[in-house]
């Protein structure tokens, strides 16, 4: 029995049905996320300091709660943000305040950052955690992005990708140029179907399959209507 998986298109009608048809609120769904990925960092044996490097869009809003509950678990966490606070929207924006009002460090790039300053941050980590882009990204990952992705491969430390490595398309599973190399990645509510494609899994490394609150008769039914 082939597992099921969601394409780029059916991971955005979970969020949509879940708000709209079942009454979550985005940031209930996005505050699960990034609590069940500080999880599976903390039984994976998590130790600090854990730098989370971020986007601006929800795949960043996840990291900015994983960043708290880390917090919260006493775990050293520290955001590396590759956009401008005022261009975050949503909830991940909302998010973004919360996390301003606590102890984690956050530092914002607005230009492309020194190769060698961002690889001595990398090499006093613990663990690296991939929050740059989400399943809508297409194609090659923009610059700044495209190199920050080859510093945080170059990193002799874990790292863990949000939903799905940056650069790795999430319905054919191929990689982009620069594409990030987990060694974990914590993907919402089932498998995305590029994690079938052969070589995905030089990408992923291990699968953590991650609920956000959703019910099952979501996920069967957005099977049922793709069939």
């Amino acid at each position: 029995m082939n597992p099921v998986t969601l394409s780029r298109q059916q991971s955005r009608l979970v969020d949509q049905w879940a708000i709209r048809e079942y009454g979550f609120t985005g940031l209930v769904l996005m505050e699960n996320a990034g609590r069940g990925v500080t999880d599976v960092l903390c039984r994976l044996g998590v130790q600090g300091p854990v730098v989370i490097c971020c986007g601006k869009g929800n795949n960043a809003g996840d990291g900015f709660v994983v960043a708290r509950h880390l917090e919260i678990r006493e775990i050293p966490a520290r955001v590396l943000l590759w956009a401008p606070p005022e261009e975050l929207t949503g909830d991940a924006a909302a998010n973004f305040q919360i996390l301003r009002h606590t102890d984690v460090p956050i530092e914002v790039f607005d230009s492309p950052p020194d190769a060698a300053r961002l690889g001595r941050i990398f090499g006093t980590a613990g663990w690296i955690v991939d929050a740059l882009l989400g399943t809508g990204a297409r194609g090659e990952p923009r610059q700044p992005l495209g190199g920050v992705i080859e510093t945080i491969n170059a990193a002799a430390v874990p790292k863990l990708a949000i939903d799905l490595p940056s650069g790795l398309d999430c319905d054919t599973g191929r990689p982009a140029r620069q594409t990030v190399r987990a060694t974990h990645t914590c993907t919402f509510v089932a498998l995305k179907t590029g994690f079938l494609a052969p070589g995905a899994d030089q990408f992923t490394g291990q699968i953590h399959l991650v609920g956000i609150g959703t019910p099952p008769s979501l996920l069967a039914r957005l099977s049922d209507s793709v069939q």
